[in-house]
């Protein structure tokens, strides 16, 4: 069966594509893109007039919870959870228990991928060793057995010398090692972004010099290396200049970042609601503006949302003690739509290639194009469909969103994995 969407503005990024067409999908691969395709006796044709059909949205910062964390999140439920949100290729990261620090368990994941997923995921190794961040991990196993990059994304890599060892010895495997850059002896207990909002409230607070020294360090050792680095969640003014100006002298370095650091500032922290609790915390209006400026610039190359399920009963506890996190893969769109194209601060084009595109080319996968013979993950999108996020709805198991009530303009309307469509209008076709 072949499948025809009619009559979508198809924007496709990688290749400069913007202009009214049909997409033909066959043998679970682009076909053809041109004006009024044909359909045949064979050929399911769905009227996309008025979408946005792009490709298949990509994020590669999530917390899937396996091994070992299932009442939290899963393959099946965070899968399903992406696939409503729009994303038909995820990336999960190595903080569970275990760890996953060995190539064995890169395998099973993978094999467990297969059969429990719904869209493409792709396993995140361990940079060190159980993430003490004393020795590297059987990294060069792990690359063989399919690690896309590596991470000790929750931890900082304190030690400098670890550091540099992982980027002399992932550089002859052309592999990429995400930062979660936050200076830990600055942080300490902070819960949010330590300012007069946090002396206020009487929080602890988290500064942004912490994830300033963190990522000018880690720039140096890139740029010493000749390695590549990729800052994680980016959420600070300097952070963000130090990227800029890193970038121009040719330092090997990307960045991404977050709907909640895109568009929620401090100010929104309410002691009462543990879903704004997340790390790096919300950092301030200057701040937020910076990171936007950094993702029009070109200075942060991809989106990510650092989904981050937690059980109801962890999360639901005074904010001092909830973890940091929230699930945000069925929100991310309606967020960046509402909050930043909607709002003139971004163009649809270059919001699609910094969640297509761009962390397809950031983590060197065949993906987010919609080139002829290029997998069929596609993802279409209405722009004017306006909704309210209810937690009932969620496929992820996690239930604190700082979105929940909140109305939207803009969500996706169906996911294409492999030429099957996985689901249409916010429901799951299994």
């Amino acid at each position: 069966m072949k499948l025809l969407l009619k009559g979508g503005r198809v924007i496709d990024p990688a290749n400069g594509l913007d202009k009214i067409a049909d997409v033909l999908i066959k043998d679970k691969k682009i076909a053809e893109i041109a004006a009024d395709i044909q359909a045949d006796d064979t050929t399911k044709v769905v009227d996309v007039t008025g979408k946005i059909v792009t490709p298949g949205l990509i994020d590669m910062h999530t917390h899937m919870r396996e091994p070992g964390q299932e009442a939290k999140e899963d393959f099946a439920s965070g899968s399903r959870a992406a696939a409503a949100g729009g994303y038909t290729t995820i990336a999960t990261m190595p903080n569970t228990e275990p760890v996953v620090d060995r190539a064995i368990l890169i395998e099973g994941l993978k094999q467990r991928a297969k059969e429990a997923a719904v869209v493409n995921i792709e396993i995140i190794g361990a940079l060190t060793k159980g993430q003490k961040g004393e020795e590297l991990a059987e990294v060069g196993d792990m690359c063989q057995a399919g690690a896309v990059a590596f991470s000790d994304d929750g931890h900082y890599v304190q030690n400098s010398k670890v550091l540099l060892n992982g980027l002399d010895y992932l550089r002859t495997f052309d592999k990429i090692i995400i930062s979660h850059a936050e200076e830990t002896t600055l942080v300490e207990e902070g819960v949010m972004n330590e300012g007069k909002r946090s002396a206020m409230l009487g929080m602890k607070g988290r500064p942004t010099v912490a994830e300033d020294i963190a990522v000018m360090r880690d720039i140096l050792l890139a740029e010493y290396a000749d390695a590549r680095i990729h800052i994680a969640h980016i959420s600070s003014k300097n952070a963000v200049e130090l990227v800029r100006q890193a970038k121009k002298r040719g330092v090997k370095v990307t960045a991404e970042a977050t709907p909640h650091n895109l568009t929620l500032t401090e100010d929104m922290v309410d002691i009462a609601d543990s879903s704004m609790k997340v790390n790096p915390p919300l950092r301030t209006d200057e701040d937020v503006k910076a990171v936007q400026e950094g993702l029009v610039d070109g200075t942060i190359d991809a989106i990510v949302t650092d989904h981050a399920a937690h059980a109801e009963e962890e999360k639901d506890r005074e904010f001092r003690y909830a973890p940091s996190g929230f699930p945000g893969l069925e929100t991310a769109v309606g967020v960046l739509l509402t909050d930043l194209y909607h709002a003139g601060k971004i163009t649809l084009p270059l919001l699609i290639e910094k969640m297509t595109a761009s962390p397809a080319k950031v983590f060197k996968l065949k993906k987010g194009t919609l080139s002829k013979e290029a997998p069929a993950d596609v993802t279409v999108i209405d722009t004017e469909a306006e909704w309210i996020v209810e937690k009932e709805k969620f496929y992820t198991m996690g239930t604190h969103s700082p979105f929940i009530g909140r109305k939207l303009k803009g969500k996706p309307i169906m996911t294409i994995v492999d030429g099957r469509i996985i689901m249409q209008n916010g429901i799951i076709i299994d």
